[in-house]
Parts: structure tokens; sequence; C-alpha cells
């Protein structure tokens, strides 16, 4: 299929049911239509021809009955990762779940035990501290190191987590949401040995890892070595690379066949029963079809994050939108305004008409900062942008240029 795809097409989901758009009209009823939301991480573009026209013609011949994984669905997936991240993936090692969040609640229930510990590098996705509290566990706060917008992971901390012994679990974000960190293979290495050592089980959420800005390189944290390979669970999905949240379809890959039966077992305790017929289909249309539109996908990404920069550098004094390395989802440093938690989502949505996800949901270190998404078209992220410059200007105008 042609180049030519529109990324500049913008379909209002007012009415919709979308999280993003329902919550923005909640929190300001009387919004123009040419304002979208910036939060949740789902894109506002139009899905890629080739998965829309498969999609039709499948429903042309399908029956939406109860429909489990298909050949042609574990092929793609493994054809797939093959091709973009040199991961040799085996058919029976991929569960299917209806979230990689689901799989995150599905994998601390099976592994560990009530008030047992969980390791996470904060700030991050906040459904990490959830599926660990919803379930009894402990959170375990290994905060990353942060220094002029760059994030680096505090070793010495996570080595003296991961030996006391009530610690059985890193869950691992991979590209790091909300910071976009792609983490160097030697960072990884280094994660994996301290596991391995102290005995850890991890989960590997990798659903970002496909979107990577030019010049950086994902590595599939249990393609490292055989040994880790067996105490890893890596989560992935086509959900975020090609706008497909709706389908409930994710690939977790399990190689370690008795971690695999646990994390099966529980999925039977909760009834977490995967019968997505389009799911799979359009997962299959992804990776199959659509690679060309995604590879043309992240252009706009890196256009949009550079855009970004560009204006807080020109407009703004002491605030900062580093470069992100992976997801499409830029970490913007408001700090300096001396807002805390509700008090900057209250100046960015009532002053600005501005609606990103609240660092403060991040856990504590992200309080002072939005997460941008990006995955939209680039004139809206240029008049949010100008939205914002002109609400900080009147209010705040030391801070500006």
């Amino acid at each position: 299929m042609s180049e030519n795809y529109d990324f500049e097409t913008l379909l209002s989901r007012k009415g919709q049911g979308s999280f993003k758009w329902e919550a923005m009209y909640r929190e300001v009823p009387n919004l123009s239509d040419d304002i979208v939301p910036f939060s949740v991480a789902d894109m506002e573009l139009k899905i890629a021809p080739e998965i829309r026209e498969g999609l039709k013609k499948y429903i042309d011949e399908a029956i939406l009955g109860y429909t489990g994984a298909t050949d042609k669905y574990y092929e793609a997936v493994i054809s797939w990762m093959k091709r973009r991240h040199n991961f040799e993936v085996e058919k029976d090692w991929i569960v299917c779940t209806g979230g990689v969040v689901a799989a995150l609640y599905t994998g601390v229930k099976s592994y560990l035990q009530e008030d047992e510990g969980v390791i996470i590098f904060t700030p991050v996705y906040y459904p990490f501290y959830n599926a660990i509290k919803s379930s009894n566990r402990k959170i375990v706060d290994c905060g990353l190191i942060e220094t002029d917008g760059y994030y680096e992971i505090d070793f010495e901390k996570f080595e003296e987590f991961a030996k006391d012994e009530n610690n059985k679990m890193l869950i691992l974000c991979s590209p790091h949401n909300p910071v976009g960190r792609v983490w160097k293979r030697e960072e990884l290495e280094k994660i994996g040995k301290i596991a391995l050592e102290n005995n850890l089980i991890i989960i590997s959420d990798e659903i970002h890892c496909d979107i990577l800005m030019p010049g950086f390189k994902h590595t599939v944290l249990q393609t490292l070595s055989d040994e880790l390979a067996e105490i890893t669970v890596t989560c992935t999905a086509p959900t975020k690379s090609f706008n497909l949240a709706g389908i409930g379809v994710s690939n977790i890959i399990i190689k370690n066949k008795k971690l695999r039966k646990q994390f099966e077992a529980q999925m039977t305790k909760d009834g977490s029963h995967v019968f997505a017929a389009l799911g799979f289909k359009a997962c299959e249309l992804a990776y199959n079809e659509a690679e060309e539109w995604f590879n043309q996908f992240l252009k706009l990404v890196d256009k949009n994050q550079k855009l970004v920069k560009q204006f807080f550098e020109e407009k703004f004094i002491g605030f900062k939108a580093p470069l992100i390395e992976g997801t499409y989802l830029q970490w913007l440093d408001f700090r300096a305004l001396g807002l805390k938690g509700e008090e900057l989502k209250a100046f960015m949505t009532k002053k600005a008409n501005a609606f990103f996800n609240e660092g403060y949901i991040f856990g504590k270190a992200g309080s002072g900062f939005e997460r941008i998404n990006l995955a939209v078209p680039t004139r809206y992220i240029e008049a949010v942008l100008e939205r914002i410059y002109n609400a900080i200007k009147k209010e705040y105008p030391k801070f500006c240029k």
C-alpha cells in the first residue's frame, strides 16, 4: 500500500465511550470541537488501512462466536518478534490475555503470596501499583535517579531490595513509561544478574517495545540468557503499536513451563478467558500487513517530540521537555511552577484546556510533571502548546520568554 498514510485526519470520539475523551468532557463539559485529550495512551489517528480493510473482509466471511487463538495469529506473533526484535519465540510459550494490565494482575497473584514484595522502578505506569495493592502484595518503591531530565536505575538500592527475602518479584517497564527510556543492553544485563542472584521472578512489560526513536534499539530482556528466560514473563501486544487497545488481545510470552502453567491456572481461577475473534484477526493483520504504516507512524512521533522540545526551549524558562528514546509519551517537567498535584491539573485543564496524564499518578516522584501523548496529528500538538503558553504568560509571566 502507498506510503501516503493519513496521519492528519482526526476522528472525534465524543460520545464513543473513549476513556480519555469522556474524562475530558467530565472535567470541562462545554469544550469546542477542536480540543482533544493527550492523556490515555491510545492514538488520535485512524488505524492502518490494511487492518481496517482486512477486518471488513473478515467480517464479511466470519462468525463472531467463541473464538480462540488461531495458527495464523501465532505465526504472526512469532514472525513479528523475530523480524523486529530478533526474538525467537515458540508457539507453546504464548499465552493470550485480554491485555497487558490483566497479565500484570494475573502474574502477581500467580507467583506471590500475600504481603510478599514486588520491586518497581518509579515513577512508573500506575497500574503497576494497582496490580500489587489489589492482591495485598507489597509495593517496594525503587526510585529512578533523575539528572537533568534523564533517568537511570538506582542499582545499589535495587540490589539491596532484591536481597530482602520477602521481595520475590520485579515488574520492569521496558521501554519505560512515563520517562521514555529504552534501557541499554548493559543496564538490562545488570538487572538480570541481580534478579538471578536473588531468585526474583521478573514480569517485563514490553508493550512499547516496537515504538523506538531513531538510533535506539530495544533488547527483549529474556533474550539475554537462557537462565534469564526461565525467570521472565514477557508482556507484549499489538495494541500500542497499531492503536488496537479495544481489541482485547495481548501476547504474553512465558518460556518456563512451570511459570506458564501457574499463570494459566490463575487465569482459569479468575475466569479470564479470551474469546476475541476480531482481536486475533486484528493482531494477525497488524503484524503481517501494516508494518509500513507503523514505520511511517514512528516518524510522526519523532517529529512531534522534537516540536515539543523546541517549543519549550524557545518559549519557556525553567520547564523541560526532554526527547524520548521510546514509547509515544513525553514527560514534561513543570516543577518550576511550584504547583502540586491537583493544582497543576486544575491550571492545565481550566486555564489552558490541556488534558494530560498527571505526573503524580505515576508515583510521588511524578509530582509537577505532565505526560503528553504524541500519537496525535501535529497541528493539535501545536495548538495545545500555544494554549499552555498563553495561560502561563497570563498567570506566571516570569516563566515565559
